[in-house]
């Protein structure tokens, strides 16, 4: 049986290869099935994960062009913006969280057009 700890490192490394794929709904799903176990546990990286998971959907919203995208993506993004300060040096999988925070600065650069107008 695989621990919290194991199921987490296995969903970042995933979320990371579907991010790259641009499979943001996926993406999403996968770290959301890590996120609950730490939630219920009340694990110090739960708002973390939950800020990775709302990334993935603010870009899942861009790329299925969503009524109202600019609105949707930006509101589901502040889930992100609130939680990233969290990825810091000497955190459990710090090396897999920096590279999804990276992830997610890039893609809000690449679509810099929907957060800033």
């Amino acid at each position: 049986m695989l621990t919290m700890n194991e199921d987490l490192e296995g969903a970042l490394k995933e979320y990371l290869r579907l991010m790259d794929e641009e499979e943001y709904f996926e993406a999403h799903e996968v770290l959301e099935g890590a996120w609950h176990p730490l939630r219920k546990a009340d694990h110090p990286l739960k708002n973390l994960v939950k800020g990775l998971i709302n990334g993935a959907v603010a870009f899942e919203h861009i790329k299925r062009d969503r009524q109202n995208v600019h609105d949707k993506a930006r509101r589901v993004i502040a889930s992100y913006e609130r939680h990233k300060h969290l990825c810091v040096v000497g955190i459990e999988h710090e090396e897999l969280f920096t590279q999804a925070r990276n992830k997610i600065e890039f893609l809000k650069l690449k679509y810099k057009k929907v957060f800033t107008s």
